[in-house]
């Protein structure tokens, strides 16, 4: 009999070895294909086999996927999708070549695309910053005059907020739209800038699988004017009317775009006009995110992520009620790190439940204004908010580190 086994596309280094660990328990054999195996250190574990492909190429991956069901009984397909969320409407479309389930793939390059996003959610009245497109620097600053300042400057396409600054003056303004059409931002396609109203307000972001929000986060940022998450809390600390206001808004923005297949997050902020939606994400969110969900709700989003995938029975009710936040460790300035300790002592503190420092020593840090300043993480759970913020504040004090300045020519 072959084996059964779930095809990746692409990988992660966070959310890949979880879904290696979710498919082993569920009997299935991974197999990356990726045009970079290398880069995913994870992909050495036991029971993960790791293909070379160019998965930019939909032929290319249809012909690799062939080849395997020659030897395996491929279950399902899907993937990550990095810095290109392109993936996930390559994902859809090996879906449907080979009738498994998945994603509709048109669904997600509309999604993908910030810029058609906000046009088919303004069709539909869900409620969102005012916005335009811009592709050179004449369009920039006529937007922005417009729109009024502040704005925030983000790439159409893209994620993990590269590229994505506030500019709350001219000067700020004219040293973004530098950097991104100066040959510094790397684009896979001819420049797209999107120039949008700052909405002020709490951060809130819902996950969702299938059509069901699972929860409701909120988050914190470190210093504008980047968008670096500092602390993410499941669930948010929101009464009922609020609750039912962001979910019913969740299921709004499925529906205008065509969403509602396998993992979404959905990104708010509670402005004066109530909430509006920040960005659509046809995706898991990323980071530490999904272990989150699971000590709070008791709902593993990885493993029901892949029942979808795979046509399984899945089973989306919550199980407890916990209160789970991560505390992102950020780096403060550039230079190399001389030392980063004290982990052990802060796993040990009772109701941790991961340390994770993304670095060793000696690693140059070179900060970006997006998620990879971020050198580390603490979760904490307890069945109180102001407990775990108690815990979390314990344990990130005993991690200390030293970075020393680059040497000056």
């Amino acid at each position: 009999m072959a084996r059964t086994a779930l095809i990746l596309v692409e990988g992660h280094n966070r959310l890949g070895p979880l879904y290696v660990k979710a498919a082993q328990r569920l009997g299935l054999r991974t197999i990356t294909l990726s045009a970079d195996p290398a880069g995913y250190d994870y992909l050495a574990m036991e029971g993960s086999e790791a293909i070379r492909v160019d998965t930019d190429n939909l032929d290319a991956l249809i012909h690799e996927c062939s080849l395997l069901r020659a030897t395996y009984h491929i279950a399902g397909i899907t993937g990550f999708a990095g810095e290109d969320e392109s993936v996930y409407a390559t994902v859809g479309k090996l879906c449907r070549h080979f009738d498994l389930p998945g994603p509709n793939p048109t669904s997600i390059e509309r999604c993908c695309d910030k810029f058609i996003q906000r046009r088919l959610l303004a069709q539909v009245g869900v409620p969102i910053p005012a916005y335009r497109l811009a592709a050179n620097a004449t369009d920039v600053e006529s937007s922005a005059a417009e729109i009024g300042l502040p704005v925030v400057l983000k790439p159409a396409a893209g994620s993990g907020s590269i590229g994505v600054r506030l500019c709350r003056n001219v000067d700020e303004l004219t040293e973004h739209m530098t950097y991104l059409l100066g040959g510094k931002h790397i684009w896979r396609s001819s420049p797209r800038i999107l120039v949008e109203e700052f909405a002020q307000g709490p951060y809130y972001s819902a996950d969702i699988m299938g059509d069901e929000v699972i929860g409701i986060a909120s988050g914190n940022f470190g210093r504008p004017p980047h968008f670096v998450f500092r602390e993410y809390t499941h669930p948010a600390p929101l009464n009922d009317d609020d609750y039912k206001q962001i979910a019913d808004l969740s299921l709004s923005c499925l529906r205008a775009l065509d969403l509602g297949w396998g993992p979404t997050n959905i990104e708010f902020r509670w402005t004066k006009r109530g909430p509006v939606v920040i960005e659509v994400n046809p995706r898991l969110a990323g980071g530490p995110n999904p272990r989150l969900v699971q000590l709070a709700y008791g709902v593993d989003l990885v493993t029901e992520h892949i029942k979808f995938a795979t046509g399984e029975e899945w089973n989306l009710s919550r199980r407890h009620s916990n209160v789970a936040a991560a505390r992102f460790l950020i780096a403060d300035r550039d230079g190399t790190l001389d030392w980063i300790n004290g982990d052990g002592h802060a796993a040990a503190v009772p109701g941790v439940d991961e340390v994770e420092l993304y670095v060793n020593a000696k690693t140059p840090i070179i900060r970006n204004g997006d998620y990879r300043d971020r050198i580390g993480h603490v979760i904490a759970t307890s069945p109180s908010l102001a407990q775990t913020e108690l815990i979390l504040e314990r344990a990130v004090n005993m991690i200390s580190s030293s970075i020393s300045p680059f040497p000056t020519l």
